[in-house]
């Protein structure tokens, strides 16, 4: 019997341990203009086993999430990390060099912590110039492959095309965008664990 009760508390150790998700994001996640329970990640926690640590900060740029990110995995150990980054950057006109460089970083960070990087693909707008944006949006997919992780699509794909659920500045998603996000993420959670 108390072989049994200790392989059980070992289990639930892991299982909790397995189902720790970090979002490192930036204003998209970060429930930008409302409230935190308001915004997505706080909506999904209500339907997901996982347990959502989010880290996400308005404005985030890579530098800035790569700059952060030792101290988070060292306090909460996730299994897994999200990556929902770059899109400051190319709204700044950063060099898509340094964006690269800055995600790579950041992945190969999370493997080193034994940790699963999850990228996911970020969009800016076209008026940035044909060449800036296609070079930007074909970044992600360079890097999945580079580094064989999993490339997550973008959350505001659907979004963005619908001013209904988009705020005043045209690049928030409103309040009534936050569970139609989060009913995307719980489906691309489910995929991961059938994994």
């Amino acid at each position: 019997m108390r072989i049994i009760f200790l392989l059980f508390i070992c289990l639930t150790s892991h299982i909790t341990y397995a189902d720790k998700l970090l979002i490192l994001g930036d204003s998209l996640s970060a429930a930008y203009g409302m409230q935190q329970h308001q915004g997505w990640p706080a909506l999904l926690q209500k339907n997901t086993e996982w347990q959502l640590i989010n880290a996400s900060i308005s404005g985030e740029t890579t530098a800035g999430g790569l700059a952060r990110l030792p101290a988070l995995l060292t306090e909460h150990q996730p299994a897994a990390v999200m990556i929902e980054l770059g899109g400051n950057d190319g709204l700044r006109g950063f060099s898509v060099e340094l964006i690269q460089a800055n995600l790579s970083k950041i992945i190969t960070l999370v493997k080193q912590h034994n940790a699963q990087p999850l990228l996911m693909q970020i969009r800016i707008p076209p008026n940035y110039g044909p060449r800036y944006v296609r070079q930007f949006t074909a970044l992600y997919p360079q890097l999945a492959e580079q580094h064989q992780i999993t490339l997550w699509p973008f959350f505001m794909d659907s979004i963005a095309i619908n001013s209904d659920l988009m705020m005043a500045d045209g690049i928030h998603p409103n309040i009534a965008a936050q569970p139609m996000i989060s009913d995307f993420m719980a489906d691309l959670l489910t995929e991961l664990e059938k994994k």
